[in-house]
């Protein structure tokens, strides 16, 4: 797929983007999730390579390239990595599949009820070396803990500040402002929350596109007016801890939003399922995600 043949899939494709980009602290807690205990690995290294291994059976499980899935969102590891002796990037695009790179350092201290993204130091490297193997967009986290105006107005003005480097760079930038779905105050402070992204929506240049990714909101279509906004390609909506039920009940009432799960894509799979059982749990969950993206 080329540059144009990727926008196409994202803007118009009927399915969901899905989130293999646990990185650094969240990689243990994911692969106790897939049945690794930490004494299975011993460093960084050997840690990686087992997340590797998971995401490579995901990848290339028949079900993965079913057609529902029309992005993937990697971890830089994975995107240095092969999938059977493929760049995973091209091993997705074969199977129809948009890549993205997850492109954040992680989070600064809490401040102003939100979590801003540390200094982004190494993303001139990572976003030269990522168009070099064919990635289509990046993808970037911080988090909002409350509805404090301050701190959601610098949250969305780091995000659009940075995504607006990456798209100088050629890629497409997903801006991900995550509302704690734990949070008394949400649906105040998505109030808040979309006002601000309005308003860097509207300060992009004619032609600049950007996507977002969204905590499923309290009030159902709140994000309309940034799903149609013109430089808007995509808006999807992470599962912020819900599980999968949980995570496609709240997205099934939120038109024009698709889903970008992690938790709610990986939850059931071990890695001591057979083949069969694998492929099984994953299509299942695969199936039910795609009919909420729909249903949205």
């Amino acid at each position: 797929m080329n540059t144009q043949e990727m926008t196409a899939k994202i803007r118009d494709g009927q399915g969901f983007i899905a989130a293999l980009d646990q990185s650094g602290g969240s990689t243990p807690k994911a692969l106790r999730g897939y049945g690794v205990e930490d004494g299975e690995w011993s460093g960084d290294e050997e840690m990686f390579a087992q997340i590797h291994a998971m995401r490579s059976r995901v990848i290339t499980s028949p079900c993965f390239g079913n057609g529902k899935v029309i992005g993937a969102i990697l971890f830089e590891k994975t995107m240095d990595g092969e999938v059977n002796g493929k760049p995973t990037a091209e091993a997705l695009k074969d199977r129809g599949i948009v890549p993205f790179i997850k492109v954040d350092q992680g989070l600064a201290d809490e401040e102003n009820g939100v979590q801003l993204m540390k200094p982004l130091d190494k993303l001139p490297a990572l976003l030269e070396k990522s168009v070099a193997k064919g990635m289509f967009g990046t993808k970037m986290r911080s988090v909002i803990k409350s509805a404090n105006p301050e701190g959601i107005a610098a949250i969305v003005a780091q995000q659009f500040e940075v995504g607006n480097q990456i798209a100088d760079a050629g890629l497409v930038p997903i801006l991900e402002p995550e509302y704690d779905i734990h949070a008394a105050d949400r649906e105040e402070g998505e109030g808040i929350l979309l006002a601000e992204i309005m308003k860097g929506l509207d300060a992009l240049p004619e032609g600049r596109m950007v996507m977002l990714k969204l905590s499923i909101p309290v009030r159902p279509g709140l994000y309309t007016p940034a799903i149609e906004h013109p430089n808007v390609l995509r808006v999807v909506a992470l599962s912020g801890g819900y599980s999968t039920d949980e995570a496609c009940e709240h997205l099934a009432k939120n038109p024009g939003m698709i889903a970008s799960f992690s938790r709610g894509l990986l939850q059931d799979l071990r890695k001591d399922q057979s083949d069969e059982e694998f492929d099984g749990a994953l299509g299942k969950a695969i199936d039910q995600i795609a009919e909420a993206s729909a249903a949205g």
